[in-house]
This record gives structure tokens, sequence and C-alpha cells, in this order.
């Protein structure tokens, strides 16, 4: 210890070092984002393919599984979830944790690449996002304004869009309601019929004539000009005089003969609506790795400039939803928290040591550590966000415990009547090993954590290093600033009784001094009666562990807290129309509307799902709810925001029979994924059916489970058309014909556009609506025969009957699935889990059937696994670091049996707050562990020191716990 008389010699080594760390933090802390929580969740790379028309077997076979062969091949491969979609296909890449999504992102795109070509000719270019379909919007907005519907939807999607979307770490936005601008061409099938015409026909003419060719250059010796072939439709009337054929009479048969051409709109696939106002909902997305915080308030002056520029039309952004205020709340309330630990910690400081010069002396470690430790942050590229607030916030007894160590053994040297110099050198080097031990006894509890890979690793990493730096900050301080300032300004206080201020003091000594004697004689009770007190220890282990057998803890992943939001789902009959769903809607809007602790609706009709376990489609009989909800003291009873949503979901039921209403709270962290959810995989889908139905049955009647769902429903009504292939072929048709004018008639064909200004727009060519309102209809479906020479009706070679299949088709890992979903109510996630897990040993499933478990039994058994793991090298290194201290392998095991003890604490006080463990809970066990552990070291190193003067044992270890009392 010889280099702390150096230090004290030159202090400017002192002041530079902490003027580089203070201004570096400084700086740091001026850079520094907001973000709620650490990205933790797992690389996810989702390719999502359109196939207009097309059923869910069909999206599986044609679409599916060749882009699952295709992206199997990939490293670092996890899960892959695939979902089959009428008109569309997703295909949910899951990667291990720690894989560079960019990277991987790059690599399924090449794959991708590859394999298009393989994909039948109508099928869409497949896109590929960072995100999975199930993540949260972090903002939702409706824009209005008062220009026409159609001129605004154009907008919105052509200008608004995509400055918008030019915001860094935006990764998604999807456009809910509107109304898009379309050339609508309405065929009619009894003109076809007169005709003797076919809807091909009329789509093939329309699409043929409405082009552009660049023919090449008119040249002369002296210039060259352009050729170029307008052949683009400058009027609706040029499609009207289209000429598609020539009669056997040899007049022309026109588009107009045969349909009628308007400028209209498109078929409306989703409404948007905010407390009552119609508009064009905008869900935001970000990407996993960019901060919420900062693209919210891009975004908001981005908003901001579009709305001046457009005054005139009265354009309008309301923000319905913002993440980001929670987030700012969040960390404004920790931070307030972090201040006021500084206050306590301070008032304790002056309470013990009885002045304010070594109050301070103590204190300066707490902002020299924290603002080191920003500039730490700002290295390693943290931000601001619950994580390490909370490690700051935690952190502040601990930054002042090196400095209490060694200022209170220099203080214990000045009171054998040494100078301040001597005491300081003495002191220092007596308690110098034990201080720099009782440190790395919190670094190798924590740093363990940051080197598993997995997610909860990516959660609790930010944490854990940002307590570790701090925690080796502090010791600096104590070995250079406390040293420093102890041999200039400390010296003995005498406390003087007629000081209103020294006579508090000297009464909370004398309370001090009270609790040392009753310290004292418990410990000579427990030396003296050590048979009775293991007895009682003993007692304390099974009544935890009884209390532990009650279910009274409960576990889950991480707590969800309490935003005042919840999403509340609607789903009707599953033929019911978007027209019929949207008339419901408005009603329990409407009903919900007059509650005035219901702030804000966000509706959400038939749109792209942002609940959990979404498939990102929307769906025509569904409609989300986004509920904020006043102040807890505005609502009935003060209810908290679950069981808000439970009475209100009751009261919807019984007012609105026949609806399927699930919900769940908006939380603090989202997932993206139900908490329960089990995967069902087979090779039967019949009977993965039947079982996903019977273990969903079986769940619903488990206390604490809500909204269970399975992935597929059957029952999803269709028009099925078998095909006579014989009779097909006997008048010169063939699938693929068939199957083209089908999907042209009942989806239409838009591969034409119609140029308007600068402005591109659909031209849709279908069957008008009164042709295809009815599954009859299907059958009058007209085809040319070119062997019969006439027009033939599909029911003439084919079968059209009414009937069900699956709205969705599921693989997971390349074999069939069905995925059973559910939320908790009122118990945490692992709880409920282990429940199920109970009910399946006594009712085990089919031996053909396999289960894997996702969401939070997922996430528990890999984090509460990978973070045992951490726990345990830590203790392994913590004893390591004990045997260098006392060189004896037997005096450590006396610190570690303290940790036991200290856990029965910690398990009573959650059983008495009835609170779950959660990765909170389990951090601060850690943090438990490593202060209990520092306060065994120092009684221990002391005792060990008294022994070696000669002092028995019992006296030494009763001497050495009063005596450190005080600093402990």
């Amino acid at each position: 210890m010889n280099f702390i008389e150096t230090i004290i010699k030159r202090p400017s080594m002192i002041i530079v070092l902490f003027a580089i760390l203070t201004l570096g933090g400084i700086a740091s802390y001026r850079l520094l984002s907001y973000e709620l929580m650490p990205e933790f969740s797992v690389p996810v790379v989702t390719i999502t393919t359109i196939y207009p028309g097309a059923a869910p077997s069909e999206v599986e076979s044609e679409v599916s599984k060749k882009i699952e062969d295709a992206v199997s091949g990939l490293d670092n491969i996890d899960n892959i979830t695939t979902k089959s979609l009428e008109n569309a296909s997703l295909v949910i890449v899951e990667f291990k944790a720690g894989t560079d999504i960019d990277n991987a992102l790059d690599e399924t795109q090449r794959k991708i690449n590859n394999m298009v070509s393989d994909l039948p000719d109508d099928v869409e270019t497949p896109s590929l996002s960072k995100i999975s379909p199930s993540d949260q919007p972090i903002m939702q907005l409706l824009a209005t304004s008062n220009l026409p519907n159609e001129v605004f939807y154009q907008q919105v999607e052509d200008r608004y869009l995509p400055i918008m979307q030019q915001v860094p770490g935006v990764a998604e936005i999807t456009m809910v309601g509107g109304d898009k601008r379309e050339v609508r061409v309405n065929v009619n099938d009894d003109k076809l019929n007169y005709y003797g015409l076919s809807l091909l026909q009329v789509t093939q003419a329309i699409n043929q004539a409405n082009m552009e060719f660049p023919t090449g250059k008119v040249k002369s010796s002296s210039e060259q000009i352009t050729l170029k072939l307008a052949g683009k439709f400058s009027s609706l009337d040029d499609i009207r005089d289209l000429v598609i054929s020539t009669s056997q009479t040899g007049s022309p048969i026109r588009v107009r003969d045969v349909a009628t051409v308007e400028d209209g709109l498109a078929d409306t696939e989703s409404i948007s609506r905010f407390n009552g106002q119609n508009g064009i909902g905008l869900f935001i997305k970000k990407q996993s790795d960019a901060n919420a915080v900062e693209i919210s308030r891009l975004i908001q002056e981005r908003l901001a400039t579009i709305e001046k520029e457009n005054e005139k039309d009265k354009v309008h952004f309301t923000i319905a939803y913002d993440s980001s205020i929670f987030t700012l709340e969040s960390v404004e309330a920790v931070t307030h928290d972090l201040i006021l630990a500084v206050v306590l910690v301070a008032a304790v400081m002056l309470l013990f040591l009885h002045s304010f010069r070594n109050a301070i002396i103590v204190m300066v470690s707490v902002p020299a550590s924290l603002v080191s430790a920003f500039l730490f942050m700002g290295v390693m590229g943290y931000s601001l966000n619950l994580m390490t607030l909370l490690a700051l916030s935690l952190v502040i007894g601990i930054l002042v415990d090196d400095s209490i160590v060694v200022l209170e053994n220099i203080q214990r040297h000045l009171e054998m009547g040494k100078n301040r110099w001597q005491a300081t050198l003495d002191g220092v080097k007596e308690i110098g090993f034990a201080a720099v031990a009782l440190t790395l006894v919190i670094v190798v509890v924590f740093v363990p954590i940051t080197m598993v890979n997995s997610v909860i690793a990516d959660l609790l990493r930010q944490f854990s290093l940002t307590v570790a730096f701090s925690t080796l900050i502090s010791l600096l301080v104590s070995f250079t600033l406390t040293p420093y300032l102890t041999s200039r300004i400390s010296k003995l206080e005498h406390l003087n009784p007629k000081n209103p201020f020294h006579a508090f003091l000297l009464w909370f000594e004398r309370g001090l001094t009270g609790l040392s004697n009753w310290y004292h004689n418990a410990l000579v009770w427990v030396i003296g009666h050590k048979i009775a007190f293991t007895g009682i220890l003993i007692a304390l282990f099974v009544a935890t562990g009884w209390v532990m057998g009650l279910g009274i803890i409960g576990q889950e992943f991480v707590a969800q807290g309490d935003q005042g939001k919840f999403l509340l789902t609607m789903k009707l009959d599953k033929s019911a129309s978007l027209e019929q769903n949207n008339l419901t809607a408005r009603s329990i809007e409407d009903y919900l509307r007059k509650k005035p602790e219901v702030e804000t609706i966000f509706a959400n009709v038939a749109g792209a799902s942002t609940g959990m376990a979404s498939t990102g489609q929307g769906e025509s009989n569904r409609t989300e709810l986004t509920i904020e909800l006043g102040p807890v003291e505005d609502r009935p009873d003060h209810l908290s925001t679950e069981n808000y949503m439970i009475a209100v979901r009751k009261e919807l039921t019984k007012k609105f029979p026949g609806l399927e209403f699930t919900s769940s709270v908006i939380g603090m962290v989202a997932t993206g994924e139900s908490p329960i959810m089990m995967i069902l995989s087979g090779d039967n889908l019949d009977e993965l059916m039947k079982t996903a139905q019977g273990l969903a049955d079986r769940l619903k009647k488990i206390p604490g489970s809500n909204d269970v769902k399975v992935s597929v429903e059957a029952g999803n009504p269709e028009v099925q058309v078998q095909i006579d292939r014989e009779k097909m072929a006997k008048l010169g048709l063939n699938i693929q014909t068939v199957g083209g004018l089908l999907q042209n008639a009942f989806a239409g064909n838009d591969d034409s556009k119609y140029r308007d200004g600068s402005e591109d727009y659909d031209i849709r060519i279908m069957l008008d609506a009164f042709d295809r309102k009815n599954p009859e209809a299907v059958k009058n479906i007209t085809f040319f025969s070119p062997i019969a020479n006439r027009p033939v009706r599909l029911a003439e070679f084919a079968d059209v009957r009414l009937g069900n299949g699956p709205s969705l088709l599921e693989r997971k890992n390349r074999r069939t699935s069905v995925t059973v979903t559910g939320n908790t109510l009122g118990v945490g996630s692992g709880t409920l889990i282990n429940t199920i897990n109970e009910d399946l040993a006594k009712n085990p499933l089919p031996a053909n059937v396999t289960l894997t478990w996702g969401g939070d039994a997922k996430n528990q058994s890999e984090g509460f696994g990978s973070l045992g793991l951490a726990m345990g090298a830590a203790l392994i290194l913590v004893y390591f670091i004990m045997v260098l201290l006392y060189d004896s392998f037997i005096y450590p095991l006396v610190v570690l049996f303290s940790i036991p003890v200290a856990i029965i604490g910690a398990l009573i006080a959650l059983a008495l707050s009835s609170s779950n463990m959660s990765i909170f809970a389990m951090l601060g066990m850690l943090m438990l562990m490593g202060l209990v552990m520092k306060n065994a070291i120092l009684i221990v190193d002391f005792a060990n020191q008294l022994k070696a003067q000669g002092m028995s044992y019992k006296e030494a270890i009763i001497h050495a716990g009063e005596e450190r009392l005080r600093p402990i």
C-alpha cells in the first residue's frame, strides 16, 4: 500500500484523473439517449409473401414450403415458424441470441433471391424485415384532412409516409383505413355472354392497350429525335372506347358495351378511428436496435412540418399512442428515486459519522462514481433506461461502502492518538486488502451474467456492467480521494450536548450504542447456544419451504407494470362482412366512451393486427380497440388496469352476446408473444387439431388462464370448386385458364395503371358486385370453349359447393403444427405453466404429438437456467477471492453459508407482498448476495486479525461483530 503515500503526497494525480473522468462523464451524459429497456428480444427476420386469391393450403404448398426449404440452411437458426394465410405467407426465422441481425438479413435475402423464380407467376416478390409481425408499434397516429378521402390517402401514401420512413430506426409504417382511389372496370357477366366474350379477353385487351414503348430514335445528319409510342390511357373515355373484338357482323365490341368504367375507390379493407373520428391510421414499428424516444421526437418534428406546409388542407396528425411518454415518465421516476437515494445516503452518513466533514469525505465517492459511470455507458453505447438507472440507484449504497470502511478504520486509528497522516496510512494499509476483496465480490457476482449467450444476458448486461464499473470506480475513490481528504481535513469530532444538532447526534449515538450492546449480547447467546440457534435456522428453512409450497410466490419472466392501457379484441362470426364488423365496433366504442374513466379509444377495424402472437394480417370479422384509461383514482373502486379490463369484458359480453372478446394489458415490456404458448407438432393435421382443442379446453378450466386460443381454426367458410378434368379437357380448357379467370372475376386484375398527372392508380378489372354477391354466381362464370366454339358455364365441368377450411395453416421447424396460446390473469405465467405441466403429467398428450413450449416458458427456462449458471460461477469466483484473502480454503465457507440465510428473508418478503419471482426479483437477490458477502467478509476479516493478535475465537468474533456493526 505504499502507493497511498505517493498519492497523498502528489494530489495533482488525483485531480487530473478525476477531472478527466468528470468531464468525460458530463459530455457522455449529454449524448446518452432514453429508452424503456435494453433490447433483449431474439434476432428475427420475417419473410412476407403476398399470393392474391390463394387459399391457405395453396399458399402453404406453393409458397411457404419453398421459402422454408430455401432458408433452412442459414447459420445460427433457432426456430422457423411458418403461417400460411389466405392470400399471404409469413415465414418467421428466429436466430440464436447474439447473431448479427444485419448479416442474417443479407444472407436470408440472398437465399430468397436464388429461389424466387420457383414461385408461381402471380406471387408478389417476397419482402423481408428485421421485425416480427407481433412486435408492438411504438406509435399509433390518426391522419385527418378536409381533402377528398381518396386524394388524402394518396398524399399520405406517396408524400407523407416516405418523410416518416426516412427517420433513422423506423422499420415499418402500416397504413390502416382510408379510401384509395382506383379506376374500376366492372364487367357485366350477362353482357359478356350476349357478346360471346370471356372476362379474360376484356382484361387482356385493356392491359395490352395501356402500354408505352421506347422505340428508338429518328436520326438525320444534323439531328436526332427520340421516338416514343404513347399508348397509355389519357382519360377514362380511352378505356370505355377501347375495342375488345369484332362481332360476326363486323361491328366493334367496346369496353363500354360490356362494362361500366368509373373513377372510384378500392374496396375498403380496414377502417381506422380515434375517439369516434375516422381517418387514416398509421402504426409505426421500430428496428430492434433503434431508440423509441428518439424516433418519437423526430417523427413529431416531421409531423409538425407536414401540418404547417399543408395548413390550407387542414392536415392533422393525432397521436393516439406514444410509447416514449411512458418511457420518459418511467426514467424520470427512477431518476427521482436515484436523487432520493443520494439524499438518504448523505443523511445516513451524517448520522453515523457524526460530522459534516466526514460525511462529505464519504459522499465525494457518489458523484465521482456516478459521473464516471456515464462515461462508461457512453463508451459502451448504452442508454438511460430502466436497467441502467436501476443499476445506478441500487449501487448508491455500494458506492459509499468502500469509503465508509476506509474512513471508519482511519477514524479508529485517530482515536488511538495518531495524527491525520499516520492514521490515514495505517488505516488504509490495515483495511486495504479487505476493501479490494469487498469490491471484487460485487464485480464477480454480476459480471458472469454478461458472459451467458442468451436473451436474459442481453437484458441484464447493461445493468450488470454498470454496477461492476461503478463499484470499481468507488474502490478507486476509496484508495485515492478518501485518503487524500482524510489526510488533509479529517479530525476527531467531540460532540457538544449544548449544540442542538450535536444533541440530536448524541441521542442517535446512544440508540446505536444500545443496538451494539443488544447485538453483543445476541452474539454471546448465539455462540453459547450453537445447537439451539442451529435449530432456529432449520425451523426458518422449513417454514420458508412450507411458504414456497403454498404457491404464494408465483413466477413470471418480467413484471409488466401498469401503463393504464389495454387491448380489447372483438371477433364476429367468420362470415361477417366488414360493414357489419364496423357497425358493431362503433356501437362498442360509443358504449365505452360514455364511461368517464375511458380517456381515448383507437379502433382498428379489420386492419393489420398488433396484438400478441399476431400474424400482422387483418381479418374482416376482427376489430382491435386500444383503450387508454385515466388515473387509478378516477376509476370505479380505484381498480387496476387488469381488474378494470376484466370488469369491462364481462359487461360487454352481456351487452353484446354472440361476440368473442379477448383482452390483454399493454405492459411495460412487449415480448410480442403470448405468455402461454404451446406448440403441438405432428404429421396429421386432423389429429393435431383435435389434440389442440382438447388441450385448450383443459387450459380454460385452470384458474389464472385467460383468452385461450387455438391458432388454426376450422370452420372458415369457403366456396370449393372441384374440377372434372376430363370434361374440362374436352372443352379445350386448362386449369391455368380457369384459375386465372376466377381470380380475375372475384379478386380483380390490377396489372395495368392509369396515370393522372404524376400519380399512377390501379385499373381494377373484375365482375361487377351483382355478379359476385353469392356462391351461385360462381357456377355461372362463363368461359369460351375453343373446341365447342361457344361460351360454357363453370357448372358444366365443375362441382361448386359450400364448405369449410382452415383460416390458417401453421408449421414449426418444417413440421405441421398448431399453437395453443393464452394470457394470464391474476397469477404469474411461471405459476400457470407449472400447473399445466402437472396436468400434462397426469393426462399426457398422444405419443405422436410433440409439445414444444414457447413464450414465457421458453424465456424462463433459458433465462433462469442461464442466470442460475451465472450465479453458480459467481459463487465459485467469490470463493476463490476469499481463499486469496484469508489464505484458507475453510474460512470462505463461513461467508458463503451466510447466503442461504439471507435468501430466506428475500423469499419471505416476496411471499408477504404477494410478488412473483421475476428477473427483477432475481436481480435483487443477486444484489443481496453481494451485500451479504461484503458484510460477512468485513466481520470475518477483522476477526481473523484479532485472532492473529492472540485473542480467542469467541472474543474475536464478538468484538469484530460489534466493531463492524457501524460500517455495515
